[in-house]
């Protein structure tokens, strides 16, 4: 963009509603509200609410949910339109959409659009795998703002930011293009925003590679992946290698004597089993956090994933058993608690999925994830009075996602007068 982003004193300076003669248009997806919401808040507010840009606009509030990029990887229609203008001399603010919400008085709202989440809860609200965003943390594309006992808590923009890069990079969208695109964007421009990192990241992030004919391909998959760094025509292609199938501890006894994988060594099978988990070989992974629990039996992580590897085979049973090994040697292992809990509760044993849920939150009083599914099995247990007030607290925490919709379905269902609101 030709200017920076608004910067500037927004509080209003006298009693008139504070967007008095403002046109408003708003582009990108917002984290707080839909489109229609927030124009009706500029219609509250004194402003007029418009759908298209034109030389009468006034101000353009740019959504916080992922980034404002079109299918084709370049910034929306609308900023680009915006743009055009500023450099023909218009005056039009460009701003966030918190510093909007500020704008507005809408403490609450800004404080949502900036709540840090677990990432079953991002899971939940997003739509993307638990196992993806772990696997995102692990390359280092996002970043938790903090942890208790063991637990990730992410912002939710980075986490839904990343899932947008993701989506276009996934369309066939070239890397080069959507790098252009990025770089447009005015909290790029002002170095507020991460994304040519995140981009890096992720496009060097899946793994081994195979070419042939029609260009990359992920060997387990089949899945074709573009080509964003097709070498020249002279220069020797180094992401065609033989590849085996799978690692499997025969191969790793015959050829230990020739093998730089040292087996005391737990940290290599552990980041092996995750590369292999992330690529979909979850079979080939599962062995290689057996070889790393050969190394290090008391090591939880190993457990855990081990736990996860068995439930993604269909083994629900041997996974169980897994987590409460986890648990054995951290007890405070919350991930793993959860998981304890959810199987139980798959496998139709409910007291003891309570019973999981509740040492959970006697580690962690306020851990969002113990709440929903403890509500929820508290429901089933026909304890609907105990059940509300752990739904009601998980609303303390979530309030835009699945969860969140079912917590209050199952309020209002028994007439709860004292939800929590936004």
């Amino acid at each position: 963009m030709s200017q920076p982003l608004f910067s500037g004193d927004l509080s209003s300076t006298d009693s008139s509603p504070c967007l008095q003669g403002e046109r408003v248009t708003f582009t990108g997806t917002l984290a707080s509200m839909t489109h229609s919401e927030a124009a009706g808040l500029v219609e509250q507010n004194g402003g007029t609410a418009v759908e298209h840009v034109s030389r009468q606009l006034t101000m353009i509030v740019i959504g916080e949910e992922g980034w404002p990029l079109d299918d084709n990887g370049q910034p929306s229609v609308k900023l680009q339109q915006v743009d055009r203008l500023l450099e023909a001399g218009a005056e039009i603010q460009v701003i966030n959409e918190s510093q909007w919400l500020t704008l507005l008085g809408l403490n609450d709202y800004r404080e949502e659009v900036h709540r840090l989440y677990t990432p079953a809860m991002l899971s939940s609200i997003l739509g993307i795998s638990v196992h993806v965003i772990r696997r995102w943390e692990r390359i280092g594309m996002i970043h938790p703002v903090r942890r208790v006992h063991r637990l990730p808590y992410f912002d939710f923009r980075e986490v839904s930011s990343a899932r947008r890069l993701s989506e276009l990079l996934d369309s066939g969208i070239q890397r080069q293009e959507l790098e252009d695109g990025l770089k447009k964007l005015p909290s790029v421009q002002r170095g507020d925003e991460r994304p040519l990192e995140q981009l890096e990241i992720l496009a060097h992030s899946l793994g081994v590679l195979v070419r042939d004919a029609h260009g990359l391909v992920l060997p387990e998959s089949g899945q074709r992946v573009f080509d964003f760094d097709r070498p020249a025509p002279e220069t020797p292609d180094l992401t065609t290698f033989d590849e085996p199938e799978s690692i499997l501890f025969s191969d790793v006894v015959k050829d230990e004597a020739t093998s730089s994988v040292d087996l005391t060594t737990k940290r290599d099978w552990l980041v092996e089993g995750c590369r292999l988990y992330d690529a979909g070989r979850v079979k080939d992974a599962l062995e290689a956090f057996r070889l790393a629990a050969m190394a290090s039996p008391s090591s939880s992580d190993v457990h855990f994933q081990i736990g996860e590897c068995l439930y993604r085979l269909g083994s629900v049973e041997g996974a169980l058993e897994r987590y409460y090994t986890a648990v054995e040697h951290d007890d405070e292992f919350l991930e793993a608690w959860t998981q304890i809990g959810c199987l139980h509760r798959e496998l139709n044993d409910l007291q003891a999925a309570k019973t999981a849920f509740l040492v959970a939150l006697t580690i962690l009083p306020e851990y969002p994830d113990a709440h929903y599914h403890l509500a929820e099995t508290l429901f089933e247990l026909d304890d609907v009075s105990s059940a509300r007030e752990h739904w009601s607290e998980y609303l303390k925490h979530d309030q835009r996602g699945p969860w969140a919709d079912v917590a209050r379905q199952r309020l209002e269902l028994f007439d709860i007068d004292s939800m929590p609101t936004t």
